[in-house]
């Protein structure tokens, strides 16, 4: 246990900047899913809303420092391959 005032205060806001990156991975998982879900379902206006909602959630995450740049532009991309493979109908 730190003893030290300055210490004491590192990690808690270490840990509160650890939950703050929590939060945005964890509703780019959850976007993901609804992304892969729309897809499945093969409505296109759902499609382009996930879509559209998680590439801006990604941004967000790199902007904040919560991912990388290149992880972003990895899960940007994953997105943009999820959201093409709706199967013609």
């Amino acid at each position: 246990m730190a003893n030290i005032k300055s210490q004491i205060k590192r990690n808690s806001r270490s840990q509160r900047e650890r939950f703050e990156n929590r939060h945005y991975t964890s509703q780019i998982k959850t976007y993901f899913r609804r992304l892969e879900t729309a897809v499945t379902a093969g409505d296109a206006d759902v499609i382009d809303a996930e879509h559209k909602k998680l590439v801006s959630l990604i941004d967000k995450a790199v902007k904040r420092g919560a991912l990388h740049a290149n992880t972003g532009a990895r899960k940007k991309s994953r997105a943009e391959r999820i959201r093409r493979a709706v199967p013609v109908a």
